[in-house]
């Protein structure tokens, strides 16, 4: 049996961030990053907007990319010491995945990060508070999705987990393209490149539907049209608006549907290596492609046509849409391969063979179009390194 979840209430169209002025409630805690939602207004905007819906609020801010389990249980702190009924999660994909983790240990203290780690593993929320998520990038569309990445530095290889549970969908998501003009062009291209994999890996995902990958084919097609252009400059608020909505369509898709190797892959070099998650996303995304063409010609082909690649054999269209991501990627300066992020190639190949056993063991492996193997994952990263 399969299912299709999302928020109850997605909000969108520039200026909706003004829907939060309708939320009902008594005390509203405001996590976020911290410095862009700050030095362009939105962070005191938000404030406003609650207070004039009745509320008592507290701002918890300083969240890091890729953040922390240190993090997550500090800003659980603050909620149990505050009690709100409603978190609002403002700024980056980081800071609203931070707000999801701190979520349930608010409402569940006596947990260990360890207890909520496994896939669905989360318990009841909304005992206490209710969720809105409002993005300031155009990638992670975290605030649709039932996932949120943490990373634990305290391990050896700085394992990112992701936490997989329809208990952290937010409740309201708002898409309010305007807050997205804080991004740099180098964010810019992160985040597209990470909502053009989301919606790749779940149109071939074997968890794939009838619902799910309309929405995957729609935001391809924006992201290759619109990406390349809200790269070029950032004011272009038709293609900031385009990409906004494109990622948000990729993460209804990727919730449903769930995801593939590019993403347990790049979980697992992103926090070890320091790169970027949507780079690494968009690095390895032409490879793994490559290897899945083996069972997913099909699915690849079909992406191709609706991208308006004229080519009726799926292998061949498979190997053009490979060199369009190329093309894009190029476009929006994503390096061909890994040593183009400067990764020490010495430390890379001595910890390959365990990186890619945790990258086979990622959540995200269940679906990939093509069941791998640790050889296989550690071919992949061998082409992506030295291609």
């Amino acid at each position: 049996m399969k299912w299709f979840r999302i928020p109850r209430d997605i909000v969108f169209e520039p200026g909706s961030i003004q829907y939060l002025a309708d939320i009902q409630g008594t005390r509203a805690i405001v996590v976020t990053g911290g410095s862009s939602m700050k030095k362009y207004g939105f962070l005191d905007k938000a404030v406003e907007l609650l207070k004039k819906a009745g509320m008592e609020v507290k701002v918890f801010d300083g969240v890091e990319p890729d953040p922390s389990v240190k993090t997550v249980y500090s800003g659980a702190k603050a909620m149990q010491e505050f009690q709100p009924d409603w978190i609002v999660s403002i700024g980056g994909g980081s800071a609203i995945d931070a707000a999801k983790a701190m979520w349930v240990f608010y409402e569940y203290p006596k947990l260990a990060f360890a207890d909520i780690i496994q896939p669905f593993g989360i318990p009841k929320l909304r005992n206490k508070a209710r969720f809105v998520a409002i993005p300031s990038t155009s990638g992670t569309a975290t605030e649709v999705t039932c996932a949120s990445v943490i990373t634990d530095y305290d391990t050896p290889n700085k394992m990112k987990y992701p936490l997989l549970s329809y208990e952290i969908t937010p409740d309201i998501a708002i898409v309010d393209p305007e807050l997205t003009v804080t991004m740099p062009p180098h964010v810019t291209a992160h985040t597209g490149v990470d909502a053009l994999t989301h919606a790749i890996e779940a149109y071939v995902s074997t968890n794939s539907s009838h619902f799910t990958n309309p929405l995957a084919l729609e935001a391809i097609k924006m992201v290759f049209e619109y990406l390349p252009k809200a790269y070029q400059n950032g004011q272009d608020m038709v293609a900031r608006g385009k990409m906004h909505y494109a990622q948000c369509l990729a993460g209804i898709a990727f919730t449903n549907a769930f995801l593939g190797i590019v993403h347990s892959m790049a979980h697992k070099i992103g926090a070890q290596f320091e790169i970027p998650h949507g780079e690494a996303n968009g690095i390895l995304l032409p490879y793994v492609i490559a290897y899945n063409a083996e069972t997913a010609s099909k699915e690849y082909g079909e992406i191709a046509r609706y991208i308006g690649i004229a080519e009726t054999d799926d292998k061949i269209a498979t190997e053009k849409l490979i060199n369009a991501i190329r093309q894009l990627n190029s476009q929006v300066g994503i390096p061909a391969t890994l040593q183009g992020v400067n990764i020490n190639g010495e430390e890379f190949f001595a910890k390959l063979a365990e990186t890619a056993k945790n990258a086979l063991e990622d959540p995200c492996t269940g679906c990939n179009p093509r069941t791998p193997t640790v050889e296989d994952i550690k071919q992949i990263y061998e082409k992506a390194f030295n291609s």
